[in-house]
């Protein structure tokens, strides 16, 4: 669970950083909400089982990428290593509401996040504004 939690913190402040880098577009401001619901999830599982939930150590000490496009693709990657993430972390999880959260925070990122960010890069970096 810690650390499903530090990949989700991750990406919530890398995402926070693009956006205080190029303004609220999306995809990044429809992700960044998600990832904190996320984080809520993993963080509800942990209370459920006793566990110490750390706070988001990322926040403010991650660089925004230089350009839009590379913050799409930065998005990429942080959805690929994160559905290869949970690829590792099911197998092990035994517990039937972890697995379940997991599970769903897995298929957010695949079939959600990655194909979000794929079109971003696909517009050679081109956002939406989210007003």
């Amino acid at each position: 669970m810690q650390t499903a939690l530090d990949d989700e913190y991750r990406a919530e402040a890398t995402y926070r950083a693009v956006l205080d880098q190029f303004g609220d577009v999306r995809p990044f401001s429809n992700i960044i909400r998600a990832e904190q619901r996320h984080a809520e999830m993993v963080i509800a599982q942990m209370v459920r089982l006793g566990m110490t939930v750390p706070p988001n150590r990322y926040i403010g000490t991650i660089a925004a990428p230089k350009t839009r496009l590379d913050a799409c693709q930065t998005g990429v990657e942080a959805e690929k290593t994160n559905i290869a993430l949970y690829d590792r972390l099911l197998p092990q999880v035994r517990d039937p509401q972890v697995k379940a959260t997991l599970q769903l925070l897995q298929s957010a990122s695949r079939e959600n996040h990655l194909p979000a960010f794929e079109r971003c890069v696909a517009r050679g970096g081109m956002m939406g504004r989210s007003w």
